[in-house]
């Protein structure tokens, strides 16, 4: 892998460079978030480990620039922050990360998530790789491409997978506890309810009305189901 690490702490690229590189990865360095957006101007990289608590930049504004441009909107992110908190990670997790990691942490499980997001962009993780239509809305995991009438969505790694699992059992009613076994290798393993989080978004991105949802639907005390409108 090859793998960008954002933060101004000196001590925590120096664990993160021990961690990699004991891998035989490669780490390119930022000590600030505007020095990282021009790293990934010109650098490829297979995924960001991103601090929360940055000068110039702070993380949340640095994550959504990477999601908003077309280079980098699906580049794997890890966030780090000193903040336990579950609104915190949540915050996180809205704003379009993929893992969320607090300090201190151990290197060996930064190493492992970062691992886990880059087997899963690859699509070398997570359901079968076969191409799942449900009415207008088209899952091919082996490119990790959604599309609504056939325009691009713009998923993270882990909402596609997510996305793929439902589609993939289409009409079936899935608990978060199932949603979590189907969609593994990140933070939401310890906390069914960011699943919630991660409707609301994929809601908002198949253009779902929240309070009537056509595609993503609610069955109170059961889980979750995705249709097809008019099915």
């Amino acid at each position: 892998m090859r793998v960008l690490v954002i933060d101004d702490d000196p001590g925590v690229r120096v664990l993160c460079r021990i961690a990699f590189r004991t891998e035989g990865d490669e780490i390119i360095e930022a000590a600030s978030g505007r020095e990282g957006l021009q790293l990934l101007e010109t650098e490829t990289v297979d995924a960001v480990v991103l601090d929360v608590m940055l000068p110039s930049v702070n993380g949340f504004e640095v994550l959504r620039r990477i999601r908003n441009d077309a280079r980098t909107s699906d580049l794997p992110v890890v966030l780090l922050s000193v903040r336990v908190g579950i609104r915190d990670q949540i915050d996180g997790w809205r704003a379009g990360a993929d893992d969320y990691l607090t300090k201190p942490f151990s290197p060996r499980e930064l190493l492992a998530r970062v691992q886990a997001q880059v087997r899963r962009a690859r699509g070398q993780a997570g359901p079968a790789a076969r191409v799942v239509e449900v009415g207008e809305l088209r899952l091919d995991p082996a490119s990790l491409q959604a599309t609504m009438r056939g325009r691009p969505l713009p998923l993270t790694a882990y909402e596609f997978q997510l996305l793929h699992a439902l589609a993939e059992r289409a009409g079936r009613v899935l608990s978060r506890e199932r949603l979590l076994e189907l969609v593994r290798g990140s933070a939401e393993d310890s906390f069914d309810r960011s699943i919630d989080v991660h409707i609301s978004r994929l809601r908002a991105k198949l253009g779902d009305d929240s309070r009537q949802p056509r595609w993503l639907k609610t069955v109170r005390g059961a889980g979750y189901q995705l249709v097809a409108p008019g099915s």
